[in-house]
């Protein structure tokens, strides 16, 4: 069983920045890909970004697009979420979806690709 656990959510000003740190333990793998998701009050989970061990690929939903960045950490299974210029609407729980194994590109942001979650943590965005 994998264990995810995701830190860095806080309060931050309208055009502020946050880092999102994703962790994984519980077992080992020859390759990771693991992504952000974030929901919303009243509104569905959607994708935000993903990263694939196997090539480095990345994927980003377009309202992020120049404004998050997700890259990994070398030395352990971790992502990081850098987000930058925040606005009102990034307001959201923000989850880490992991798989031990590679997804398909097309596939990166797809929840179904997941198959561990962590617990989530609260963003919020204020003016």
């Amino acid at each position: 069983q994998v264990q995810v656990v995701e830190s860095g959510g806080g309060l931050v000003q309208t055009g502020g920045s946050l880092r999102l740190s994703c962790s994984a333990s519980g077992r080992t793998a020859s390759t990771w890909t693991m992504a952000w998701f974030r929901q919303a009050p009243g509104k569905e989970r959607e994708p935000v970004a993903a990263f694939r061990w196997s090539g480095g690929n990345t994927a980003y939903i377009d309202s992020v697009k120049g404004r998050f960045t997700i890259s990994k950490d070398n030395a352990k299974t971790t992502v990081h979420l850098q987000m930058s210029s925040l606005q009102d609407e990034d307001t959201a729980v923000y989850y880490c979806g992991v798989r031990a194994g590679r997804v398909i590109v097309s596939a990166l942001l797809s929840p179904a690709s997941y198959e561990y979650w962590g617990q989530g943590t609260q963003v919020t965005v204020s003016s």
